[in-house]
């Protein structure tokens, strides 16, 4: 399962929990600022007995109106073990994404 993320968000996100200003210039960049979100936020820890395993980041640019004008967004996949129950992979994807919802 995957979310779209709006590069704003992590930026806020990483703002709120850390209290620092980052630039997200790539992909790089963004699976950084989305394993320290796991781990301030404890999802990953939490969720751990819930088998969820990791989050693969990837990225592509939404252009509004202009090539000039784009905004970049972020897929986070969610990574399950093979035994995972639907309830569990929709409550970790649902807390993450409530998480950023907030902001």
């Amino acid at each position: 399962m995957k979310i779209r993320v709006e590069s704003e968000k992590i930026i806020k996100a990483v703002n709120k929990l850390e209290g620092i200003e980052i630039v997200l210039e790539n992909l790089n960049d963004a699976k950084e600022a989305v394993h320290i979100i796991l781990a301030r936020t404890g999802l990953f820890e939490k969720n751990k007995q819930g088998k969820f395993k990791d989050v693969k980041v990837s990225s592509f640019q939404k252009y509004d109106t202009t090539a000039v004008n784009y905004k970049m967004i972020f897929l986070l996949e969610f990574v399950f073990k093979a035994d995972a129950s639907q309830d569990e992979k929709v409550a970790a994807i649902k807390e993450l994404q409530a998480f950023f919802n907030k902001l």
